[in-house]
Order: structure tokens, then sequence, then C-alpha cells
């Protein structure tokens, strides 16, 4: 029997399926929430709420979730009425994210680095607000003009409305067109898109899919190199988007996996091309360990395979280059090895700072831990979906944290904390084999791992006692703000320049709004200015090991600005910046 893992993008099916989940993620960070204490006769298992657009007119039908911080089983569903009102009941008290989707719509963007909003505690009412989403329209016709019906037609985001290049996590998007072979993609966020036609995919709409082996076709009429971007803002149609389909025939890519995580396991097998990273073609099998990818352009790309133990341990191998040109490639194979995994616990350190009595404990099935790897090696030699296997995870109730499915690399940690009062005070990694030595400073140096490491020792220290600040940029008449400002917060104390984990950023608000929680007490220089393309996230290249220098110059230009604040331990501070 023969196996097919088809190419490009594998299975749009299994694609939208995982775009359902990841956008419950997404929903609930970009949510617009608004708490408030329960109404009389609330019962103190519910969440309420509303689901509106963003001219607060009630959504009817919008599907909401709710899903327990820490929780990996499904959500809880409801769905809204005529007024936009929902209830979620029978909710165990703790906190929880919640999101909601309409077709046609999408979340309301927040700019990118902003503080996620808190979670929701059971007994809130809170406010989603859904915006319309945008729409990408044409037709496909042959080379001669006449209408193609029933191929498949994909979108897949290349760059958000910041203009950020994704490298994870693209929306994609596909329909098929009908017998004027005209489609429609809805419901789509402000962006920058690709548009194909036809390639293989699980996306058929009749009993035989005549354009599952083609290479795929570009609009207007091109390979991916050449493929026109499409300009898409949110609330807005973009027309015309046609494509003179192709129909080239593509190449067969097939071959085997074995390897000793293999027994009793599943597998699949990815192709990512060189030349365009973002895209991604991957498969699940079960038997005979057998891979088959079809409709393959020519070009160079990477093989990689996974395999699947019990336990959520995964296997993975070493990345394959491979070109394709002008034949088939058989006979490939791919030999899984162990993933790596790092053990420790979690350590919750209290105050005794009067202000701090009031505050209650850390919730750790709250809290989450990850591993984050070095991002500038991260496309040597691999394909950029190896590195987020590796998922943040909450410690237990005794603080024992394992961070699984880390592939070879090099690290440093961070903590996502749900309680403001608290924050990260310190990383440290001490090995068993080396008792009488001093621990390893993990926010100062990376941690090296390779591949089927069990590596144990991590201790993350979280300490009671974090201030946080609500504050304004200031600007001068005639003044606007950057499209994207971030505000540092870098430590007076000399004692402290050297350590990452006192250096803070967090995204100004297009209205000029700071807000950032879980601030360690102390001295710091306020510094507003753009954060530039060279992370998505500026403190996370701050809180890097061997970024010294971007400290270093950051620590400068906040001294030169001369902005100064003492934060208290769990005390909230407001500041005005001047400078950016």
């Amino acid at each position: 029997m023969q196996f097919r893992v088809q190419a490009w993008f594998s299975s749009v099916a299994g694609m939208v399926l995982m775009l359902v989940l990841t956008s419950i993620c997404i929903f609930a960070q970009t949510q617009s929430a608004e708490s408030s204490a329960p109404s009389e006769g609330s019962k103190s298992d519910a969440i309420t709420g509303r689901v509106v657009n963003d001219s607060g007119q009630p959504l009817p039908n919008a599907v909401v979730w709710a899903r327990a911080a820490g929780a990996t089983g499904p959500p809880q569903v409801t769905s809204t009425d005529r007024e936009g009102m929902f209830k979620l009941s029978g909710l165990t008290r703790g906190s929880y994210s919640i999101s909601a989707s309409l077709p046609a719509y999408i979340p309301a963007p927040r700019p990118p680095d902003s503080t996620p909003p808190a979670p929701s505690q059971v007994g809130d009412s809170v406010t989603l607000v859904l915006i319309k989403g945008g729409v990408i329209t044409g037709r496909v016709t042959t080379l001669s003009g006449d209408p193609l019906a029933e191929v498949g037609v994909l979108v897949r985001m290349i760059r958000d409305q910041y203009g950020r290049r994704l490298t994870s996590g693209a929306m994609v998007k596909a329909v098929g067109t009908d017998d004027r072979g005209i489609y429609r993609i809805y419901g789509i966020p402000t962006g920058t898109y690709i548009v194909r036609a036809g390639g293989s995919s699980e996306h058929t709409h009749g009993s035989v899919d005549a354009f599952y082996s083609d290479v795929p076709t570009y609009a207007p009429s091109s390979t991916r190199d050449t493929a026109a971007e499409i300009n898409v803002r949110a609330g807005e149609e973009s027309t015309d988007v046609d494509i003179r389909y192709r129909g080239e025939q593509g190449r067969i890519i097939s071959g085997t996996v074995a390897g000793p995580v293999f027994e009793d396991s599943g597998f699949n097998v990815t192709l990512n091309s060189i030349t365009d990273p973002d895209s991604q073609s991957d498969a699940f099998q079960q038997e005979n360990r057998a891979f088959e990818f079809i409709g393959v352009a020519d070009g160079d790309y990477y093989l990689t395979a996974q395999s699947y133990a019990p336990g959520g341990e995964r296997g993975l191998s070493e990345s394959k280059l491979i070109r394709v040109k002008g034949a088939d490639l058989m006979g490939i194979e791919l030999v899984t090895r162990p993933m790596a995994t790092i053990s420790g616990r979690v350590v919750l350190e209290e105050s005794k700072v009067p202000e701090c009595s009031d505050k209650g404990p850390l919730a750790l099935k709250e809290t989450f831990i990850s591993a984050w790897h070095k991002e500038y090696e991260a496309a040597k030699n691999q394909p950029r979906f190896v590195w987020g296997l590796g998922a943040p995870v909450p410690p237990d109730a005794q603080g024992n944290v394992t961070l699984k499915n880390l592939a070879p690399g090099q690290y440093y940690f961070a903590a996502r904390l749900p309680a403001k009062h608290w924050y990260l005070q310190s990383v440290s990694f001490a090995s068993p084999a080396a008792k009488a030595s001093k621990p390893v400073d993990a926010a100062r140096t990376w941690t090296n791992v390779k591949v089927g490491d069990k590596l144990s020792g991590l201790t993350v220290t979280l300490a009671k006692g974090a201030a946080s600040i609500d504050g304004q940029v200031a600007l001068k008449e005639g003044e606007t703000l950057p499209e994207r400002l971030a505000v540092y917060l870098v430590p007076v104390e000399k004692e402290r320049a050297d350590d990452p984990l006192r250096y803070y950023a967090g995204a100004a608000g297009p209205d000029g709004k700071i807000t950032m929680n879980s601030i360690a007490p102390g001295r710091y220089w306020v510094l507003a200015q753009p954060p530039g393309d060279e992370a998505d996230s500026p403190v996370r290249k701050l809180r890097w090991p061997d970024e010294t220098e971007t400290r270093a110059r950051l620590r400068r230009d906040a001294e030169a600005a001369k902005t100064e604040i003492e934060l208290k331990p769990c005390q909230s501070s407001s500041v005005t910046v001047k400078n950016f």
C-alpha cells in the first residue's frame, strides 16, 4: 500500500484545524477585556460578557471559548444570543483566557510587544471586540482564458500589518473556485499575502482532484519567487487577484523513516523550501514508515522527520538538504533521534514588605517556564518550525518543571507570570555531577543542548514584591508617535548593570500609554525609542545572554536622557516619558 504526504501545504484541512486551535491562543491574547464585579444574581461559577464589533454593536451567534490557565483539554464553549451576550457556566475558580470567533470577523488588533491582557476570573464580565476581516477575491483561468472550477486556492500571510516578516504561525486560508473559476477568501487580518492555485492538498471539491500533482501557480501566473504580494486591510476587499493557471507537472519525493524512538509511535515528515522558509508541507502517517511528497517544484529544500513517543516526547531527524531539479527523488531515509529535555524546579520567594502582605500567592499552574533558542542561529541547517517544538510548560504543584522536545542548540530561560506582583529574580543551572561547584547563572550564559540530552539542575526563582508602572509618552505640539515605540527600563545601580533580568521593555500603545508589570523593585532610567527590526520583541533581545553591547548602549542612552524612577515593592508608579 502506498502512502502519500502531499506537498507544499500537504493537508489544508489539517492546517485549518491547527489554525483554529492557534486562533484560540491568538484571540486570548488580543481580546479587549473589561472586568467588573458580577451583577446581582450572577453565579460564582460563571464568566459572562458580550461580543461586539468595533462600533459597539452586538454580534449574535459568535462562538466563545473559555480555557483554564495551564489546561490541556478541550475548552468550554458557548455562543452569543441576539444581543451578543454569553454565559460560560460550570467553571471552577481560577484564571481563564476568553476568546471569540465569528465567520468573516477577526479579533481587534493590539500593538506588537504590548502587554497581554490579564486573564479573566470566575465572576468577571468581559467584552470581546471583533472586527470585519479583509477579503481577497479573483478568478482562476487556464492559459487560454477558460475558467477552472473546483481548483483549490490558498492565501498565506507573509508580513503582518506592521511589516514584520512572519517566521511561524502564518495565517493560511483556502477555498475552491466555483463554476466560473471565481474564488473569495474572507475574514483575514491586515497584512501582506501571496495567493496560489492548485498543487497538492486535501482541499478537494469533487471525487477527483485533478490538480494535486501540479506545481502551484501563484498570482498572477508565477512561481513562488516571482509571486505578486497582495496588501490587504481589515474591512476592505482586494479584488481582481486573478491567476492564469500554468498546469506544470510537479516532482515526487519519497522515502522511509527509521529511528530508535520510532517503535509504537507515529511520525510525520516536513518539507521546507530554502528560498521560502515559511512555506511548509507537512503530513502524518502511521504505517509502513513510508512518506511521499507530490507536486514539488524544482528547488532546494530541507526534509525533516519527527516521531512521536508515548508521553508526548518526540524524536527528530537531522534536516536533510535536498535538491529537486527535473526528476523525482526516491529512496530517501530519515533517522529520528531523541530530542532533549531539561528538568528542574521553580522556587518561590515571599516578601516581608508590608505593602505586599495583602497580595495573593502565585498560582503555579498558571505560570509558564520556557526555553528560548539563540534566534540568530535558528536558520542555520534547520527549518524554523524545529524551534517551536519545545513549548512553555507550567510546573507541577511541588514546583517541578520539565521542558521537553528541545532541538540541539543554545538556550536561555524565561517565565510568564499571571500575577503582576511577582517577578523573575534569577535562573541558575547546577549539574548533579558537579555538586561542589557553584551553580551557573543561566541568565548570563547560554545553556548548550545536544541531541538526546536529559539535563537537570535548573532552578527558576520567582520573587514576590514586583512593581508596575502606568505611564504616558508625552508629545510636544505637532509631534506624532512613531509607528512602533518601545519603552525601556534600565537599572541605575551599577551592580545590576550586567544582569539581563533587570532590563525591561514594552510597547507604547497608539495613544502613548505605557503599562508594564512584574518588574523587580529598584531604581531605573526610563527610555523610549523605536525598537528597530532586529527583533520582533525588544525585551527578548535585552535578555539574550551575549547581548551585552545592546544593554550597554541602552544604558548610555538612558543615562543621558535623565528620566529616573524608583519602583517600590508591590506598588504601581506613574511615569511620563518625554524622550524618543
